[in-house]
């Protein structure tokens, strides 16, 4: 351990594995500000596969690992981000990474998102070495995975359940057992059901602020006005809920307000190019961005928000409390329709599913009422936004004893 890193607060170690999106990256950047920001001799470090890692901003106490990044194809399959080199090449060396990362920083805890075995078997090593050296390891679920006919068949090739069970001392679901139950579907036996149940904290969603503002921050023109965000997350995705929204501005030129779009970072170059074409002939009721690492202040400005649903828009939602139409996709998993549905059930957004048809007349006619919608503020969900509140409490209560023998054993 380096000498500038020692500290007396507890040191979280969290990996994501990032093959796709932003999802993963953010939720994990949330959690680490959260737990240096609650105790100021805290330290994290997160081990990611995120392309885009070095965009973010992140507290003071948080430091980044970069994986080599994998990119995940439409049949499902994965493969190296430089196509060159063979993927059980780069996996052996992500592996690598995130031991000498462990072994290095001597976490108290390690918090793994969502795959308990890491990518492609990637952290089994490394949850072995924690387990033995009496590190804690905790997995955090997003509220939804899957539906189970994906869901099960998945995890039963990747053997997470065996893993989840012999590794974890905690499982944290960052939601509410009201919206989704996401291990619910899985098959266990009796003996292992009711370990796991003992391990398993509802958290409630992770509440998002305001970042601080980077110098020389601009924002469009558009948004010094009142406006609709249109966000596709990371883009790579996006295509379809992007189009819909410029036909309807196309067929509809009475919408009252104008719309702002992300693109995101991995939205298709050709995709964009026909988008920004349709975009100049909307003449200002309509303009673009690429990306914005700092999207927060859009949101919380916005009069109407349109997303796909995926996890940490959706907390975005909720916590500046911004009228909602939720677009989810289907493919290649169900995980934003789940989550979409069961809001719409309590009132907290409104819900165009593509499957009850594309019109551009459908998008239009919410895209008009979209400022008259009910805030989410207005449903009383108790627990609703709690979830890094109950985060730092458990690393707290984890980590928070006998650390100095801990990283004794941890570094021998």
């Amino acid at each position: 351990m380096r000498e500038d890193e020692a500290s007396s607060g507890p040191r979280v170690l969290i990996y994501s594995h990032d093959t796709f999106g932003l999802g993963h990256l953010r939720r994990s950047r949330a959690i680490a500000n959260a737990i240096v920001s609650g105790d100021g001799w805290a330290r994290a470090v997160i081990v990611s596969g995120s392309p885009v890692i070095d965009h973010f901003a992140f507290a003071p106490g948080v430091r980044t690992v970069r994986l080599p990044p994998v990119v995940k194809f439409l049949d499902g399959g994965y493969g190296s981000r430089d196509a060159a080199v063979p993927l059980d090449r780069t996996v052996a060396l992500r592996t690598d990474i995130i031991a000498r990362t462990c072994a290095a920083f001597a976490p108290d805890m390690i918090v793994v998102d969502k795959e308990p075995a890491g990518f492609h078997g990637e952290l089994l090593s490394t949850l072995a070495w924690a387990a033995e050296r009496g590190i804690r390891l905790v997995l955090g679920l997003r509220d939804v995975l899957d539906e189970a006919d994906r869901l099960v068949p998945e995890w039963e090739r990747k053997g997470a359940v065996e893993t989840m069970a012999r590794f974890y001392d905690e499982i944290w679901v960052y939601g509410l057992s009201r919206i989704h139950e996401p291990l619910a579907a899985l098959p266990m036996d009796p003996e292992t059901a009711a370990r796991i149940a003992e391990r398993l904290t509802f958290t409630g969603y992770l509440r998002r602020d305001l970042p601080e503002r980077r110098p020389g921050r601009e924002e469009p023109a558009m948004a010094k006005g009142p406006f609709i965000l249109v966000t596709a997350g990371g883009g790579g995705d996006g295509a379809a809920l992007i189009d819909w929204v410029l036909a309807a501005y196309e067929a509809d030129p009475g919408i009252p307000l104008p719309a702002l779009v992300a693109f995101g970072p991995f939205l298709d170059d050709a995709a964009r190019a026909g988008f920004d074409a349709r975009i100049r002939a909307l003449a200002g009721r309509v303009s673009a961005i690429t990306f914005d690492s700092e999207i927060e202040f859009l949101m919380s400005k916005a009069a109407g928000v349109v997303a796909m649903g995926g996890y940490n828009t959706f907390c975005e939602i909720l916590s500046f409390d911004r009228r909602a139409i939720l677009v989810p996709r289907t493919e290649p998993r169900r995980e934003q329709a789940i989550r979409a549905l069961a809001a719409e059930s309590l009132g907290l957004v409104r819900v165009l599913m593509e499957e009850d048809g594309r019109e551009p007349e459908r998008m239009a006619a919410a895209l008009r009422a979209l400022p008259e919608q009910t805030e989410p503020s207005r449903v009383l969900v108790p627990g609703l936004l709690g979830g890094l509140e109950a985060v730092a409490r458990r690393v707290r209560a984890l980590a928070g004893s006998g650390l100095g023998d801990q990283r004794v054993r941890a570094c021998s």
